[in-house]
């Protein structure tokens, strides 16, 4: 019945307007360039300094577990801020929570920058960190889900997998620009490092945030949005339709995604850390490592988007799931002999397969699941809500594990295996969903 549905509206689909689309890749490329600098350049700082700048008082081991909690608390507030922005997204449209959600995170990003440390302020230090993270982590939520629907809803079809893609170009160049602030930042004195120069890192995001606001300013609304509101005027509760009528492609979402989130941002900050204080490796190699590896990632996400519009969304997906259930083994044991060249590697191809890859098909997956009434809260929902589950807590979850075994790296693999089978199994019941109709109610599962 619902292929019928979609091949009838084929017919009627009118074509993309290009000049719309091109500033909707920009919007989502630029925007997610800054959601993902803020993040890299904080996961960076915890993995390198914040234990001392605001955990100072405690072991080095109790210092990286309270960064990487504080770290935690910005994907626990992304589901808040899906809630919050999603159900505007779905009512007023997608280009003013893109405009909302940047100014919250460069805002946030900019405060973290001008913070007093512990030393200055005592525990008043860490409280204002939790709480910049907090509202970081709430732009955030609507972030990726906004410019992912915008873009699929914008581009024509046949083109929405490596058009949306885009988004998580923009992820990996936003990894990119901040493994280069690191490295930039890495070779002042150590104690000017720890005095000032990390603040000129938090700061530098201001000029991301300034380039994304002008351009997303200039944004046409996505067509299918326009014909929603001119068929049924504003959807006026989008969330609650997607918790009553969308539960099934709500927890496809979930379940599709918190695997392949948790090996990303175990990927992304956890093994920074491993790396400097298990392998013994120089901490200026590390944000090297992760600009070859954005590099690398976000060639890989516009790759496999494009993989998907030819072969479809299921297949190019399941096959990624099923690599990363393999792959935390060989990492690990890359990683331990210390050879700059196998770490590089194992970091490379985590990058292209978990961070980016996997994501990069993602962001036109997922629109494409769920109907037009409320497609921008349910795969905000269904995104925020696996992420902390998935990455939100896996860096904390993977020290801890560290901790409790005596440093011993397989509890940490098991893991990964174990949370990425979940998205593998997700993956294979999961329906296709390239190039249908995404004007009519009703959803793809």
């Amino acid at each position: 019945m619902s292929e019928q549905r979609s091949s009838t509206a084929d017919t009627t689909e009118a074509p993309p307007d290009r000049k719309a689309v091109r500033r909707a890749a920009w919007a989502g490329l630029i925007g997610t360039t800054l959601e993902q600098y803020d993040f890299v350049i904080y996961g960076t700082a915890s993995a390198l300094i914040f234990s001392k700048l605001f955990f100072p008082n405690i072991s080095p081991v109790a210092g990286i577990l309270a960064s990487f909690s504080a770290y935690a608390v910005g994907f626990a507030a992304r589901p808040l801020g899906g809630l919050i922005f999603s159900r505007f997204g779905d009512r007023l449209g997608r280009k003013w929570v893109l405009v909302a959600t940047l100014l919250l995170m460069g805002g946030s990003t900019l405060a973290i920058g001008l913070l007093p440390t512990y030393s200055q302020v005592g525990l008043l230090a860490p409280v204002l960190l939790v709480a910049c993270r907090f509202f970081q982590g709430m732009g955030a939520g609507a972030e990726q889900a906004g410019g992912a629907t915008l873009l699929t809803e914008t581009a024509g079809r046949g083109k929405r997998g490596a058009l949306a893609s885009l988004v998580m170009t923009g992820a990996a160049l936003g990894t990119a620009l901040g493994a280069v602030a690191w490295i930039l930042a890495q070779s002042l004195p150590e104690e000017a490092l720890m005095s000032w120069g990390w603040r000129l890192v938090f700061g530098s995001s201001i000029l991301v945030t300034v380039a994304a606001l002008v351009i997303r300013r200039k944004l046409n609304e996505s067509p299918v949005f326009q014909e929603l509101k001119e068929q049924v005027g504003e959807t006026k509760a989008p969330v609650a339709e997607t918790f009553s009528k969308g539960r099934k492609p709500l927890m496809l979402a979930f379940f599709l995604n918190v695997g392949s989130n948790a090996q990303s941002y175990t990927y992304q900050v956890f093994m920074a850390s491993y790396l400097v204080s298990t392998v013994g490796v120089d901490k200026a190699f590390v944000p090297k490592v992760l600009l070859l590896g954005a590099i690398c990632g976000g060639i890989a996400a516009f790759g496999f988007g494009a993989l998907s519009d030819v072969v479809g969304r299921k297949s190019v997906y399941s096959t990624i799931m099923g690599a990363l259930v393999l792959l935390p083994v060989p990492t690990f044991i890359a990683l331990n002999t210390g050879s700059p060249v196998a770490i590089t590697v194992a970091i490379v191809i985590g990058f292209i397969l978990a961070c980016h890859g996997s994501v990069g098909v993602q962001m036109s997956y997922f629109p494409e699941l769920f109907g037009n009434r409320y497609r921008y809260a349910g795969v905000a929902l269904g995104r925020e809500f696996s992420s902390v589950v998935g990455g939100g807590v896996a860096p904390l979850i993977c020290a801890g594990l560290m901790a409790a075994f005596g440093g011993s790296w397989v509890p940490v693999a098991i893991y990964m295996m174990v949370i990425m089978a979940i998205s593998f199994i997700a993956s294979l019941v999961a329906p296709e969903t390239k190039d249908r109709d995404l004007n009519v109610a009703h959803d793809a599962a």
